[in-house]
């Protein structure tokens, strides 16, 4: 069986509010579990601290990861999650509202999937985040983790 779960990395209660308002909007009724900041999001994903118990084989189907996390920040997250072998290949779509061109660039560079900025009318982010639960959690095929 394919786990469709998404993994939501956000720090900010108004954001994580808005994305999953908007993601049941857009009838992506897959189940969402929500951390919120880089050291809950390295734990849940190594099965370590809180989520021992956890089973590593149900990674999720993708991650909606902030780059700006209180203890460690996105981009940490995500470098830590390539090296690894468990990890190193769930899609990781970059959702936030850093305009800075580095941020890009060093998403891209230790491999998120996709990078989108957070939209600030709720329709343009609800139709955003459809565009996104359409694309990761149906069309796209992953390799079996």
């Amino acid at each position: 069986m394919i786990n469709r779960t998404i993994l939501l990395v956000e720090d900010n209660p108004d954001d994580e509010a808005l994305t999953l308002r908007a993601l049941k909007k857009k009838n992506i009724l897959n189940d969402i579990n929500v951390v919120r900041d880089g050291v809950e999001a390295l734990d849940y994903l190594f099965g370590t601290g809180p989520y021992v118990s956890r089973k590593n084989e149900h990674n999720p189907a993708v991650i909606l990861l902030d780059l700006k996390l209180p203890k460690i920040d996105g981009l940490d997250v995500l470098k830590k999650m390539r090296a690894n072998e468990k990890t190193k290949n769930i899609p990781v779509v970059v959702l936030t509202s850093s305009k800075e061109e580095q941020d890009i660039i060093n998403s891209y560079n230790f491999g998120a999937n996709s990078y989108i900025r957070k939209p600030v009318q709720f329709e343009e982010f609800t139709e955003a985040v459809g565009q996104l639960g359409l694309y990761w959690l149906l069309l796209n095929h992953p390799p079996n983790f």
